[in-house]
């Protein structure tokens, strides 16, 4: 039997709510499938780490992932530290240590699951969005001076480089050139950015046209917006800066009912170190506790995670089963019209896995 080592980091809010859920539906996926399990180890880092000891993480903290095949991650983020401690010390501190440069988003409306578009229009959304995820806006150049006085300055600096633009555009045509309409959106700014993302368009352009069978249009990034809205059939893949791809796929999952939906991988493409699989929703603070976080976009992920890990059958069925609750609509979490607890919707999916009531 093959046997996954995977790293589960619930993290802050409801992260180890839902991670405990995925964990509960992995292994549910992998006893219906007999030829793979799962040996999980789970990680008590986070704010609550970081209250005692100063540190989101230990100090060894990425030596010690190194060995997993897989990382699955809550959420990070609380009230009483700043999010940028919370941010760059945990989260981005793994996606950047172990150069986890493509980050992958899926989105479709589930069935069952209204949106706030008209139901043709939604109906249309299947895409995947690919985020850069190792520089531009997050890169962490800049600085502040003179703190406290008039003339304070702060200053975040934009960094792209021609290896980083031209890895994750091709990453991206790859995962275009994978899907029906071979079709690949360049998100840009260049108008207005006219250094770095005009030295983003130049390379992604010399990328594409490594790929004649694929179908490329380039579009800025506020006329992209309004795209996802009014003509969503017209998108597949997209290709974005760090910045803009974080703030366009949170669309893209509000478009599709809930960011408690959204699922996303944080992908080393080499496989040299661990990827990291993680829902979008952040820790939601104001419902931790509650039992009624939606599990779906760690079940998503969790879906991710098995395709990366070569269980490619068993993502389908995962996927199945999840559209197969969401259809029926009788185990929703709140934030989807229901009233259903995060375990009910978890036992809900697990039934539909191993076909119970099927």
């Amino acid at each position: 039997m093959r046997r996954h080592r995977i790293a589960a980091i619930g993290g802050d809010g409801i992260g180890p709510e839902v991670v405990a859920a995925a964990c509960r539906v992995l292994d549910a996926v992998a006893a219906t499938d007999g030829g793979h399990g799962f040996a999980f180890e789970s990680f008590d880092w986070g704010s609550d780490l970081y209250r005692r000891t100063g540190r989101m993480m230990p100090k060894d903290g990425l030596r010690r992932l190194e060995g997993f095949d897989a990382i699955l991650f809550g959420a990070v983020g609380a009230p009483d530290i700043p999010d940028h401690i919370t941010l760059w010390d945990l989260r981005l501190a793994i996606c950047q240590g172990f150069d986890q440069y493509a980050n992958v988003r899926p989105t479709r409306l589930l069935p069952g699951v209204s949106g706030p578009l008209r139901p043709e229009l939604g109906a249309q959304i299947d895409w995947v969005i690919v985020r850069e995820n190792s520089e531009g806006e997050y890169a962490g150049v800049g600085g502040r001076a003179h703190r406290g006085l008039p003339i304070e300055v702060g200053m975040d600096v934009a960094v792209f480089t021609r290896a980083g633009v031209e890895r994750i555009c091709r990453h991206a045509c790859e995962i275009a050139m994978s899907r029906p309409r071979r079709r690949l959106t360049v998100v840009t700014k260049s108008n207005a950015q006219r250094h770095g993302m005009v030295m983003w368009d130049e390379v992604c352009a010399g990328v594409t046209a490594q790929y004649p069978d694929l179908q490329v249009d380039k579009m800025l990034v506020d006329a992209m917006t309004a795209r996802m809205v009014m003509k969503p059939g017209t998108i597949d893949t997209v290709v974005a800066t760090n910045l803009h791809a974080d703030i366009l796929s949170d669309l893209a999952s509000a478009l599709c009912g809930s960011l408690g939906i959204g699922a996303t991988g944080n992908v080393d493409p080499s496989r040299k170190r661990p990827s990291m699989f993680e829902p979008i929703h952040g820790s939601a603070f104001d419902i931790t506790g509650k039992g009624i976080a939606n599990p779906l976009g760690a079940f998503w992920t969790a879906s991710m995670m098995l395709d990366h890990l070569g269980e490619g059958a068993a993502a389908k069925r995962l996927m199945a089963a999840v559209e197969t609750v969401t259809a029926r609509g009788e185990a929703l979490t709140p934030d989807l019209g229901g009233s259903a607890t995060t375990e009910q919707m978890t036992d809900a999916v697990i039934a539909a896995v191993s076909g119970a009531n099927a």
